[in-house]
């Protein structure tokens, strides 16, 4: 089933893998995305990875995470992207362009000062409270990302991702220890989701109802049982899966944790198959209640895991993001029969500055 196509929304994909997204610090300063980057996809879409999932993009500069990260937030961006997209449909793989805004995990700097949220929770990492959405600054964001959508569209991307995942700003909207509105966009499950259900809409409004869009969606916070009152998990997740899948979303990808709940976010010492694949049971209830594929990531490594998590029934596609770092080659050697695990240690070496790449040294 690993080398089965797929099609998601009209996306004819020749296998089941998936790049997962990572940030890869190889953009300009201002957000614009570099050769290096189309380097770093077009050598995965020669080794046969099927969909591939670029690093988050943001949609307004007050909402940038991090250093060298790619933005979508102004149509001058839209040449660049399309020079890395062809490169990619060079060969048989399709590409999705991640986007975001980075609500309470924004970067301070001198120019932006502050993070925009939907409420004024303090962020406990970094010793920060956001400042809280107005509804003026709402709608914008909403603007922001459909604008960014058909920024994607006119680039060539063959669809997009919206991360609602990990401590960012679609996240926390989702999440009831992130967001205590009393509006439209807070309180009930339903209201706390309107927010993607609104930039939905206004996307459609803009570029028509064929655009594939893809979630990337948080199933929990990451904290320990019973540490806080009111936080994000199943069976509630698997309720705004339902909310998204009903609402025009062709893709949910599974992930989970945020910035405060400690480990959560990158497990380590992922080293036998007990521990690979640690939102597949999130997953698996996920999958039981819609008709859009469900994509997987979190520590998977081995091809028996990969096999087993279709055949039973947890997901539809598996997504890698550390193991492509280590071997770019991996979906490529699977298929060969010349690897039957990733080499990938889950050490996090790879989170480099100068460049996302693996800096394990193998030869210890």
């Amino acid at each position: 089933m690993l080398f089965e196509p797929i099609n998601i929304a009209g996306i004819k994909i020749s296998n089941r893998f998936v790049r997962s997204a990572t940030h890869e610090w190889m953009a300009q300063p201002d957000g614009t995305p570099t050769a290096r980057i189309g380097d770093l996809y077009e050598e995965l879409a020669r080794n046969e990875v099927g969909l591939i999932i670029t690093g988050y993009s943001y949609v307004n500069p007050k909402g940038k995470s991090d250093h060298q990260q790619q933005g979508i937030y102004e149509d001058r961006l839209i040449g660049p992207y399309k020079e890395i997209v062809a490169r990619v449909h060079e060969h048989d793989s399709k590409i999705v362009l991640q986007i975001v805004h980075g609500g309470r995990q924004t970067m301070i700097t001198a120019d932006n000062p502050y993070m925009l949220a939907p409420s004024a929770v303090i962020e406990t990492t970094k010793g920060m409270t956001p400042e809280e959405m107005t509804e003026k600054e709402v709608l914008e964001t909403i603007e922001d990302f459909a604008q960014a959508v058909r920024r994607a569209k006119e680039a060539g991307f063959d669809g997009v991702q919206l991360h609602c995942a990990h401590g960012f700003l679609l996240s926390n909207f989702i999440s009831p220890y992130t967001n205590r509105r009393k509006d439209r966009w807070g309180g009930s499950t339903e209201k706390r989701t309107q927010v993607i259900l609104d930039i939905i809409l206004r996307t459609r409004e803009l570029i028509g109802h064929d655009y594939p869009i893809l979630v990337k969606l948080n199933v929990t916070d990451g904290f320990k049982p019973g540490s806080h009152k009111h936080t994000l998990d199943a069976p509630e997740s698997v309720e705004i899966a339902k909310i998204l899948a009903d609402n025009g979303v062709c893709a949910i990808e599974v992930s989970g944790g945020i910035a405060e709940a400690g480990d959560e976010l990158f497990r380590t010492n992922i080293d036998s198959p007990e521990k690979e694949a640690y939102y597949r049971d999130y997953a698996k209830m996920i999958k039981e209640r819609i008709d859009v594929p469900v994509i997987l990531v979190g520590g998977i490594r081995s091809k028996q895991v990969m096999e087993m998590l279709l055949k039973e029934g947890y997901a539809d596609m598996i997504s890698l993001c550390r193991p492509l770092i280590a071997e770019p080659d991996l979906v490529s050697r699977l298929r060969k029969g010349e690897t039957g695990t990733a080499k990938c240690v889950s050490c996090n070496l790879c989170s480099d500055e100068n460049g996302v790449k693996c800096n394990y040294d193998f030869t210890k």
